[in-house]
């Protein structure tokens, strides 16, 4: 079973209903950032490189990054591979994230099945390849296939908004983040929409990139 998926702005906002009923610190959140954006993307290869490339980086590095990639056509999987690493570096890859890069363009993932696909199933399929983690993983479940059910606990954003809003003595880590994002279950995918919208409005600052 793939679960409920997030296709508009309504199951948005059904969701953060949810979340506000069984927690209410979640309607403090709401209360300060408004119900937070839908950020449903395109699937493929592009939206997963586009992933890729954000990682570790501000989002005005990864966009600088990604204009310069699309610019070079290396969003198609074909033309990255007749690319070099040079070539991939001057679009400001790092020598590790160009090798991601190839190895993701030479994966052939049958995109459209992972939408089919259970959770756990999805996410051993891509990182079985090169440079992706759970973390990557989990931001194309959530915002390329509309997961509604899907929680990126790896996020140091996340584990900041966690702290933040839960009055934790400390940054969670990925484990105990997990866990306690059960309780969120079936809407994990909003709570964490939500958690990014508070870490923004709470250091002012992105969580991750658009």
């Amino acid at each position: 079973m793939t679960g409920r998926i997030i296709e508009t702005q309504a199951d948005i906002s059904e969701g953060c209903d949810w979340l506000t009923s069984a927690e209410p610190r979640f309607a403090r959140a709401l209360e300060l950032t408004g119900t937070p954006p839908l950020r449903r993307r395109q699937g493929g290869f592009a939206a997963l490189l586009h992933t890729i490339c954000a990682q570790q980086l501000s989002v005005a590095s990864a966009d600088s990054v990604w204009v310069k990639l699309r610019a070079a056509k290396a969003d198609d999987p074909a033309i990255l591979l007749t690319l070099t690493e040079d070539s991939l570096r001057a679009c400001g890859l790092s020598r590790p994230k160009a090798r991601y890069a190839r190895a993701l363009a030479e994966a052939e993932i049958d995109y459209p099945a992972l939408a089919s696909m259970a959770e756990d199933e999805a996410i051993a399929t891509l990182t079985a390849v090169k440079g992706i983690g759970v973390w990557t993983a989990e931001i194309y479940l959530m915002f390329s296939i509309g997961r509604a059910d899907v929680f990126a606990p790896g996020d140091l954003a996340l584990q900041e908004a966690a702290r933040l809003l839960f009055d934790l003595p400390g940054r969670p880590t990925e484990k105990a983040l997990r866990s306690h994002a059960a309780e969120w279950s079936p809407w994990r995918g909003v709570a964490a929409r939500l958690l990014w919208a508070y870490y923004r409005a709470a250091k002012r600052r992105e969580g991750i990139s658009e």
